[in-house]
């Protein structure tokens, strides 16, 4: 069998494919930026632009709103890649955004961060519904994950935002990781919402503390902005678990806070919520 020699040394089985010393091997990049704009009663795609390992689906739907899913041809992110979206809801339209699969933080060298940053722009009497699927961190990844969202003061605005700890049913528990999480919202240039965390180490240990998380398996954060905000306060809390709740920190703003010992009684938990706050209607990709 003949050998193929790489800079003097035979490429085998038994070779080393590990990357030269100061070598940069290749990371995932990419970008979608689009908007929206009427036509007739219609909200339809204005602009697109999409580069790199990030595009854009817009599947068929009946509904008067535009839907659109994000989707990471790479796989999932890992140290040192690099994924930015940019998405404005113009004056009068509406919006859906979801992601096609989980995302996947993959385990990544000592140093770099994988790097996802959104913001999002509600205009005018336009609605956002911010509805991606769980993010799922695996031991040893590092994550920088940034979403800001700027809203005309009446817009309206559905944010769901759940992070599942490791993989259960493999058994996999978080005991080195790195994430950087923040989330903004801005309501005519001032801020009116932020959560924001930051975590090295052990995760595991952490989460399974009584007063932290008593050994969840997954969170979620949602918040609706709108002016029916308080009348969906009662609603809500009626749906959600024992490890849930739900707050107004303005008459406009609602913020729910779940827990779940799986991704599967996370998304089971989320489900009415959604629908309850989204007009009964859910992206066909949340579908169990």
């Amino acid at each position: 069998m003949a050998r193929i020699r790489f800079r003097g040394c035979p490429i085998t089985q038994f070779a080393s494919i590990l990357p030269q010393q100061g070598a940069n091997p290749p990371r995932a990049k990419g970008v979608v930026n689009l908007s929206t704009k009427k036509l007739g009663e219609n909200s339809v795609l204005d602009t697109l632009l999409q580069s790199g390992s990030s595009k854009c689906l817009f599947p068929r739907a009946s509904a008067q709103g535009l839907d659109a899913v994000l989707l990471n041809t790479a796989g999932g992110v890992t140290g040192g890649d690099s994924f930015r979206f940019t998405a404005n809801a113009a004056e009068g339209t509406t919006l859906t955004l979801t992601t096609q699969a989980c995302e996947r933080a993959y385990k990544a060298q000592p140093r770099p961060y994988a790097q996802i940053s959104n913001h999002l722009t509600v205009s005018s009497g336009a609605r956002l519904n911010w509805l991606p699927q769980e993010t799922i961190l695996f031991n040893g990844s590092a994550l920088d994950r940034r979403l800001q969202i700027e809203m005309d003061p009446d817009a309206t605005m559905l944010l769901v935002e759940p992070l599942v700890f490791g993989r259960a049913a493999m058994g996999e528990t978080l005991t080195d990781i790195r994430l950087r999480d923040r989330i903004e919202i801005l309501r005519d240039g001032a801020p009116a919402f932020l959560d924001a965390m930051r975590f090295s180490g052990d995760l595991q240990a952490h989460l399974c503390r009584p007063h932290v998380a008593n050994g969840a398996g997954a969170m979620a954060l949602v918040v609706f902005a709108s002016a029916t905000a308080e009348g969906q306060l009662a609603p809500v809390r009626h749906l959600l678990p024992d490890t849930a709740g739900a707050s107004l920190i303005q008459n406009d703003m609602l913020v729910i806070r779940m827990l779940a010992k799986t991704s599967f009684a996370l998304r089971r938990a989320l489900m009415p919520v959604l629908r309850r706050l989204n007009n009964d209607t859910l992206p066909r990709c949340w579908m169990l």
